[in-house]
C-alpha cells in the first residue's frame, strides 16, 4: 500500500462516527392512533409544516375532541358485537328468546283449543278462524308504527310497551269475553309482537353469527310452540277446565318480559352510537341566532318507502308470507284434519301439533348453523322440498300414528327456514332499511299466517278439512319461486 493511500484509510477510520439523530418530539396534543380511528384519507388531507402540524381551526378540534371510535383491523371490516361482548347483551338475547317463548304459546295454542273454542261459542271453522285474522291486522298496524316508535322511545321503552299491550291484551281472554272481543284482544297481541320481533331480528341478526343466533331466538319460538299445546290440552282434557285458563301462562309472560325486555336494553343505543335522525331547518331559532333542527317526518316516510320499494323486502315478504301461511295452517288444522278424516281422539291427537312445533324447535337449534356452514340459499331449497314430499305423505297415508310422525319431520325441515331467510334478507337490504324492512317482511309473514288458516277454515266447512295438505304444498312452491329470485349476496365472515 502506498503512502497516499494509507494516509486516507487514517483519515476515515479516525472521523468521529455521527450517531443518528432521536426523532422530533410529538407536537402537543399528537395521538398515535390517529391514522387507526380516522383513516388514511383523512390523514391525507393534514398539512406537514412542522410549525403548525395539525390543522387548529374549530372544526379539527372538535373532531378530535371525540370520544374514540371502535378501532377496525386493517382489512377494514367492521367487528361485529357477540353474545358475550358486551357483557350486556347475555341479558338482551336472553329476553329476545323470553319474548319468543311467549310468542309461541301464544301461537301455537290455538290449534289445540279451537274445537273446545268452537264448542263453548257454538261457532263453525270459518269464524273462529277470525282469530287468525285478528293477530294478522295487528301485525299489518304495527308495521308503520315500528320505526317511529323505535326512534321515539328508544328500543328498552319500545319494548316495554309493546309487553304491556300483550299484558292487557290478554286479561279479556282469561276472562272468557264474548268472541268478538277475544278477536281484538288478538289484534293488539299481533300488534305488539310485530314490534317485538322486528326489533328482535334486527338485534340477533346484528351479532357475529347471526344466522346461528337467529337460529336460537327462534328456536326458543319453537320452544314455546312445543309446550303450549301441551299445556293446553292438559288444562281443558285433563284438567277439564274452561280454554281460556291456558292464557293465564301468557299474561304471567308478559308481565315479566315488560320489566325484564326494558331492563336488559337499557343503554343499547348509546352503545351502539347510532347516527344522528335526518335533520332539517324550520324557521325557528335557537339562542345563537343559527336555525333550529328538528326530525324529518318526510324523510322517515321515504325510508318507509324505500323499504317496500326494495326487491328483498318484497320478495322477502312474499316468502315469509308463504311460510308463515304454512305453518300457521298446519299448526292450527292438522288437529282437525286427523279428527274428521283420521277418526283421532281429541283428547290423543291434540299433542300432534306439540310434535310439529318439537320439530320446528329442533331443526331451528340443530339445523341453523350447519345451514349457516353450508350456505343458506342451497340450505333451504333442500329443506324445502323435503317438507313438501312429508306434507304429501301426511295426506295420502291413512295412519295417524305415521301421520304425527310425517308432521313432526315437516316441522323439523321447516324450522331453520326462517333464521336462514331472516340472515339472507338483512344481508341483502341497506342498514338504514333493516328495521323498516323487517317489520314489513313480520307484517306480510302475519298476513299469510291468517290468510292461509283463514282460507283453509273457509274450504274446510264446504268441502273438507283434507284441503289443509293442497295449500300448504302450493305455498311451499311459492317460497321455492321467491327463493330462486332473491338476489344473491355473500355471507359476512367477521
Amino acid at each position: 500500500m502506498d503512502a497516499i493511500s494509507l494516509r486516507e484509510l487514517v483519515t476515515v477510520e479516525s472521523a468521529p462516527a455521527v450517531m443518528p439523530s432521536s426523532p422530533a418530539k410529538t407536537y402537543k396534543g399528537q395521538r398515535q392512533d390517529y391514522f387507526e380511528m380516522y383513516g388514511l384519507q383523512r390523514a391525507a388531507t393534514i398539512p406537514s409544516s412542522p410549525s403548525r402540524p395539525w390543522p387548529t381551526d374549530s372544526s379539527e378540534d372538535i373532531e378530535m375532541s371525540r370520544p374514540a371510535s371502535p378501532v377496525l383491523p386493517s382489512d377494514g371490516v367492521e367487528v361485529l358485537p357477540s353474545i358475550t361482548d358486551p357483557y350486556r347483551n347475555r341479558f338482551r338475547f336472553a329476553a329476545t328468546c323470553f319474548m319468543q317463548i311467549q310468542n309461541g304459546l301464544n301461537d301455537s295454542a290455538p290449534g289445540a283449543l279451537i274445537p273446545y273454542m268452537e264448542k263453548h261459542y257454538d261457532i263453525g271453522y270459518a269464524v273462529v278462524s277470525l282469530i287468525f285474522v285478528g293477530n294478522a291486522m295487528g301485525f299489518i298496524m304495527a308495521a308503520g308504527f315500528i320505526d317511529l316508535l323505535r326512534e321515539r322511545l328508544g328500543r328498552a321503552r319500545t319494548l316495554c310497551l309493546c309487553q304491556a299491550i300483550m299484558a292487557a291484551a290478554y286479561v279479556p281472554i282469561v276472562c272468557t269475553a264474548p268472541f268478538p272481543v277475544v278477536v281484538v284482544c288478538f289484534f293488539f297481541t299481533g300488534f305488539a309482537m310485530s314490534v317485538g320481533l322486528a326489533i328482535s331480528n334486527h338485534y340477533c341478526g346484528s351479532l357475529r353469527n347471526g344466522t346461528a343466533v337467529l337460529g336460537v331466538m327462534h328456536g326458543s319460538y319453537g320452544v314455546g310452540g312445543t309446550v303450549g299445546p301441551l299445556i293446553a290440552t292438559s288444562i281443558v282434557a285433563a284438567a277439564h277446565a274452561i280454554w281460556s285458563r291456558f292464557y293465564f301462562i301468557t299474561l304471567a309472560m308478559a308481565l315479566f318480559n315488560t320489566f325484564f325486555a326494558p331492563w336488559a336494553f337499557a343503554g343499547y343505543e348509546r352503545e351502539i352510537s347510532p347516527p344522528p335522525p335526518p335533520l332539517v331547518a324550520t324557521a325557528a331559532a335557537d339562542d345563537s341566532g343559527r336555525p333550529a333542527m328538528v326530525p324529518n317526518p318526510a324523510r322517515r316516510l321515504a325510508g318507509m318507502f324505500s323499504a317496500l320499494s326494495s326487491r328483498v323486502v318484497l320478495l322477502g315478504a312474499l316468502f315469509i308470507f308463504a311460510y308463515q301461511g304454512a305453518e300457521v295452517s298446519i299448526s292450527g288444522w292438522v288437529i282437525s284434519f286427523l279428527i274428521a278424516s283420521r277418526n283421532g281422539d281429541p283428547s290423543s291427537v291434540g299433542y300432534v301439533t306439540s310434535g310439529f312445533w318439537g320439530g320446528i324447535t329442533l331443526g331451528r337449534f340443530l339445523l341453523s348453523a350447519p345451514a349457516h356452514r353450508m350456505g343458506e340459499k342451497k340450505f333451504v331449497y333442500g329443506v324445502v322440498v323435503g317438507a313438501a314430499v312429508f306434507e304429501l305423505l301426511v295426506w295420502l297415508v291413512p295412519n295417524v300414528i305415521g301421520d304425527a310422525v310425517a308432521v313432526a319431520i315437516v316441522g323439523l325441515l321447516l324450522g331453520p327456514v326462517y333464521p336462514c331467510a331472516a340472515s339472507v334478507f338483512m344481508r341483502g337490504m341497506s342498514r338504514s332499511d333493516v328495521v323498516s324492512g323487517l317489520g314489513v317482511i313480520s307484517a306480510f309473514g302475519s298476513s299469510g299466517g291468517a290468510a292461509a288458516p283463514f282460507t283453509t277454515g273457509l274450504l274446510a266447512q264446504a268441502v273438507g278439512t283434507f284441503v289443509l295438505h293442497p295449500i300448504c304444498i302450493f305455498l311451499f312452491g311459492v317460497m321455492i319461486v321467491c327463493w330462486y329470485a332473491l338476489p344473491h349476496r355473500p355471507k359476512r365472515t367477521d
